[in-house]
């Protein structure tokens, strides 16, 4: 007999950059340029992987897509 030793509630999900762009129907490329300009939340790294939480892009997409970080002093976009 098995028994799960799993927890009731799921874990956090992560999706790759792939699954965030068919996610918010762009490319990869412009997820990572919006992830570096602070325009979206940023990734968790797992090593060499890079992941998004579909919680944090659940939120963000809910809040209107703020920008997560402030422009900076230079007024740089």
């Amino acid at each position: 007999m098995f028994v799960s030793t799993a927890p009731e509630t799921p874990a956090a999900v992560l999706l790759d950059v792939r699954a965030v762009a068919a996610r918010l129907a762009c490319s990869s490329r412009h997820i990572y340029r919006m992830a570096d300009a602070g325009m979206m939340p940023p990734p968790r790294r797992l090593g060499a992987l890079v992941r998004w939480s579909v919680d944090d892009l659940d939120r963000w997409l809910a809040d209107g897509c703020p920008r997560v970080r402030p422009l900076s002093k230079g007024g740089a976009r």
